[in-house]
């Protein structure tokens, strides 16, 4: 708690100057770990849609598989239903032999003519079946010729990324714990308006220096009187066009 308070009295006696310069190196290393960041480009994003599609594809691949399992199955039962329909052809042919009359005669080949329609009926389901089947595994050859595809860009983007953050991540590590050290100097109302201007902006600067009597984040001229006031660090002047901070260019020259 005391450490807390400590910190809180340093850095209200900041002055003004001292917050400006604070800001500005603050501005500076944040600019760096962007260009790191840069560097790796879209890299991490195109790893991530890549592991999404494979994982759909994945799903796809399994999801078809089971559908060709259950159509074996159908088959299956469809040829099961053409060898019972068969063996009762069988059984009828052979009752019609001993028949009294010929009305059990004419019953007997009613029987015998719907298994026979059965056996045309579950033939052609059979037939959908398999179409049906042929038309999966082609899906599935397609999906995991693409799924196979997907998996050497994805191999050669990770390697790619990796031997990219490999180089950087030391650099990044290193810039990150200046941030924090200097964040940790800058009151948090100045901090939280510091982020916001920087969030807003374009390439994410927050402060600028005044470069050829403009501003050198948007570029409008800043009029003589008003770069006295930048000069002399007594306050913080935002760009009254673009609402960044502004400061001189020999800020961190002591």
């Amino acid at each position: 708690m005391a450490e807390d308070k400590n910190k809180a009295h340093e850095v209200a006696e900041l002055s003004v100057e001292d917050k400006l310069r604070a800001l500005y190196r603050l501005q500076k290393v944040n600019s760096e770990i962007d260009k790191i960041r840069t560097l790796r480009g879209e890299l991490p994003l195109e790893v991530q849609d890549l592991e999404d599609e494979i994982a759909g594809l994945e799903t796809r691949v399994d999801k078809l598989q089971e559908e060709l399992k259950a159509l074996d199955q159908a088959v299956s039962g469809k040829k099961n239903e053409i060898i019972n329909a068969q063996a009762l052809i069988t059984k009828y042919e052979e009752q019609q032999k001993n028949v009294r009359n010929n009305r059990e005669f004419d019953s007997l080949s009613k029987e015998i003519e719907y298994q026979k329609l059965e056996i045309e009926l579950c033939e052609k389901r059979i037939r959908e079946f398999q179409a049906e089947k042929q038309d999966k595994q082609q899906i599935i050859d397609e999906s995991k010729k693409t799924l196979e595809e997907r998996t050497n860009d994805l191999n050669e983007k990770k390697s790619e990324l990796d031997e990219i953050t490999t180089e950087t991540q030391k650099e990044e590590d290193e810039m990150v714990s200046e941030r924090q050290h200097i964040e940790e100097m800058i009151e948090e109302r100045l901090l939280t308006a510091y982020k916001k201007i920087r969030k807003n902006a374009r390439n994410g600067l927050a402060v600028v220096t005044v470069e050829r009597d403009a501003c050198g984040g948007c570029f409008n001229q800043i009029p003589p009187q008003r770069q006295l006031d930048i000069r002399s660090r007594k306050k913080i002047i935002v760009c009254e066009y673009c609402g960044r901070i502004l400061v001189d260019e020999e800020i961190l020259e002591k």
